[in-house]
């Protein structure tokens, strides 16, 4: 697959980040259905399906060379955004050899890797990056095998070990979170670190996931779609810098609602490591403004029904109260009523104006 990069973006301060027609469209819109409830809502993790990202086993997009530019930021500023516990080193090196394959796999006019025994040589031509190494020394490496290889890819990522039957959060590259800290949660078991989401620990939900991922096998992956509400293109929306983007919600006007609120989804995917039996967790964080999701119709009748009926703690953990009345008055004039179609697709080739 060919991308067309758009590297001269930005993702704080003049936030120059925009979308082309194709990117929207490929959006992996997070609602099924015309109301919201927190669910598993796990499925495999196969190529295909009703959004374009799920095309590939890590999603490459237009905003790539940007957001890893945005993410070497990040850690030149807070180099605690990337972290790994000692006994994780051959989930490391999983993690290395798996983002590796695929993205070379995937996108071979981007990426190479070949191998000769235990000398590799990865080649990521957007970057201008052609490295040797040996695969399982470290010091072949300019840094760590995890963070060299998710400095690469684009969103977050986090290392799970497996003991005692559970999932502990032993790892991770962490720099366009959701207001959640790595620093904060690293060494927390699976409950531990979803301790703060209301009404689905009161329905089972995370006893349920638990149970289900202790049991995720290798070469069986699988994905879910999460979601949020963010002011301003920000991928970093980390608590240790709170003050820099929390006014950013104060700005929101009914004239400017639009253009800045955006929908902020993950697309979150496990994979089973084969050495270590941990688990990589992938959170790939994708940006829409409200304006952009309007172009679509069924998207905007969803979105204005979704945010319009959603339950208030749900929308109070979602930071949505100072703006979602807002989006809701913005996408009323545009839903016509019209009943929507089961699933995310958009249901479309072309945008409205």
């Amino acid at each position: 697959m060919t991308v067309q990069f758009k590297p001269a973006e930005t993702f704080r301060d003049t936030f120059t980040y925009r979308k082309s027609p194709e990117d929207i469209l490929r959006f992996p819109f997070p609602f099924p259905e015309d109301e919201y409830m927190y669910s598993v809502n796990i499925e495999p993790h196969v190529k295909g399906g009703p959004s374009p990202a799920f095309q590939a086993t890590f999603d490459i997009d237009e905003h790539y060379i940007a957001e890893c530019r945005e993410r070497e930021r990040v850690l030149k500023e807070d180099p605690k955004r990337c972290q790994v516990l000692p006994h994780m080193l051959a989930a490391e090196w999983d993690s290395l050899e798996l983002i590796m394959e695929s993205l070379a796999q995937d996108y071979p006019e981007h990426f190479s890797l070949t191998k000769a025994g235990d000398l590799w040589t990865w080649v990521n031509r957007p970057l201008g990056i052609h490295q040797s190494f040996t695969f399982g020394k470290v010091e072949t490496l300019p840094c760590g095998p995890f963070e060299y290889i998710t400095r690469q890819a684009q969103g977050d990522f986090t290392l799970q070990d497996q003991r005692e039957d559970n999932l502990f959060v032993d790892g991770g590259m962490v720099t366009t979170q959701a207001d959640w800290s790595l620093e904060f949660d690293i060494g927390m078991s699976f409950h531990e670190w979803h301790g703060p989401v209301p009404v689905a620990h009161e329905k089972g939900v995370f006893d349920r996931a638990l149970k289900y991922l202790l049991r995720l096998q290798y070469g069986q992956p699988v994905r879910r779609l999460n979601w949020t509400m963010t002011v301003n293109p920000r991928l970093d929306t980390s608590p240790e810098n709170y003050p820099v983007w929390g006014p950013d919600k104060a700005s929101v006007t009914p004239e400017n609602v639009a253009d800045k609120v955006h929908l902020r989804v993950e697309l979150q995917t496990l994979y089973r490591l084969p050495r270590s039996n941990a688990i990589l967790f992938g959170i790939r964080c994708y940006l829409t403004s409200v304006a952009d999701i309007a172009r679509v119709p069924k998207w905007r009748r969803r979105l204005h029904r979704v945010l319009r009926d959603l339950h208030p703690d749900i929308a109070a953990y979602k930071g949505l109260p100072r703006f979602r009345q807002m989006v809701v008055d913005h996408l009323a004039p545009l839903d016509d009523g019209t009943p929507t179609s089961k699933g995310i697709a958009p249901d479309t080739d072309a945008l409205a104006g």
